[in-house]
Formats: C-alpha cells, sequence, structure tokens
C-alpha cells in the first residue's frame, strides 16, 4: 500500500570547502539538518575550475564509519595509509568501510600514482 506524502522543507547546500580548500556544496550535514548531523553527510563537489579542487584532501582519518562515493563526471584517487589505491572514474562507486584508524588521501581530477 503506497503512503502518500508530502514536502515539508527544501533546503539548499551550503558552498564550503573542506580537506586542502576544496570548493563544495555540503547538502546534508548544515545547521539547518541539525538532526541528521553527525550520522549523514553529503557534499557535492561539481566545478570546471581546477583550483576548486585540484589540492584535494590530504592524509585524514576515518574512523568507524562509512563513506559510499560515487563519480558522475571526472575522476578521482583514493588511497589508504597502507598503500591500497584505486581511481573513481564517470559511472563508478566506491563503498569503504573504515576500521581503527585508518587514514585516507582523495586527490580529484588527477592521477596520483
Amino acid at each position: 500500500m503506497a503512503i502518500d506524502r508530502q514536502v515539508t522543507r527544501v533546503v539548499a547546500g551550503q558552498p564550503t570547502s573542506d580537506g586542502a580548500g576544496v570548493q563544495l556544496t555540503r547538502v546534508l550535514g548544515t545547521p539547518q539538518l541539525d538532526h541528521l548531523d553527525p550520522f549523514l553527510l553529503l557534499d557535492e563537489f561539481k566545478s570546471d575550475r581546477p583550483g576548486d579542487y585540484l589540492a584535494g584532501f590530504p592524509d585524514h582519518p576515518h574512523r568507524g564509519f562509512e563513506t559510499v562515493t560515487y563519480m558522475l563526471a571526472g575522476a578521482m584517487t583514493h588511497r589508504d595509509h597502507v598503500g591500497n589505491e584505486g581511481e573513481l572514474v564517470a559511472g563508478s562507486v566506491q563503498w569503504m568501510t573504515a576500521g581503527r584508524a585508518s587514514c585516507i588521501r582523495r586527490c580529484h581530477g588527477r592521477r596520483t600514482a
């Protein structure tokens, strides 16, 4: 049985930066939706200006949570602290389960190896 639901509020994403200055739009994880934070975060990276994203995200910890990355366009290299590496390209998806003290680096739009 279908349940009719209505949109009760539309919230626009907030422009912000993260990592080494990567420009992004934070869609979930903002003060307007504080009842979802810290359990859910959704960012959009979208730019035709390489200066907005090429610095990437230097080594940073991921501890005890999961990330899902999907690429609609472009490319990104994902590397962890023990040397595991993968390149995401348009149409690809990566699901990462971070254990204790994982450290990763993401570089957008270029190959790091």
